[in-house]
């Protein structure tokens, strides 16, 4: 192989890792684990479907990834990887980089109905700042979400 097909061959690899559909292999998760969830809430209802969300054996929890639920308030309704958060308003709530994180949540439901959303957020298995995106998808009075810790941007 001469040197000039190398290296194409070489950038053309690259490229692939960096795309989107190789970085985002967790994404997909998420918005699956998304999707699921507001399926579910539309069969079951909406009380039974936050306590299944808050519940770590409710089925909404798969490792980093669990269910959250906010009302457009910025209360929340269910969090599947703190439980203890229910109830709490985080409306004003800000992220290092000092942004209104759940204020943006709420927007990009309220008005493209789902989304991204892309902040710094402390990973509690490592301690670090990281940075994190959560899809998130608005259902009736309220938005669902789950997100991932990235270690590289989502494009």
């Amino acid at each position: 192989m001469s040197n000039l097909r190398l290296a194409s061959a070489l950038v053309l690899a690259l490229d692939l890792a960096a795309s989107p559909a190789f970085a985002d292999a967790s994404d997909d998760r998420a918005m699956a684990m998304v999707d699921r969830a507001v399926q579910y809430e539309k069969v079951n209802g909406t009380e039974k479907a936050l306590a299944a969300f808050n519940d770590r054996a409710g089925g909404f929890v798969d490792g980093e990834l669990y269910v959250f639920a906010y009302d457009f308030t910025g209360k929340c309704l269910a969090h599947g990887g703190d439980p203890k958060l229910v109830g709490t308003n985080m409306l004003e709530w800000r992220s290092v980089d000092g942004r209104f994180i759940f204020k943006e949540m709420i927007e990009v439901a309220r008005k493209h109905k789902n989304g991204w959303i892309d902040y710094p957020f402390k990973n509690p298995k490592t301690g670090a700042v990281e940075a994190k995106t959560s899809y998130v998808q608005k259902v009736g009075d309220h938005f669902v979400g789950s997100g991932t810790y990235r270690t590289s941007p989502r494009s």
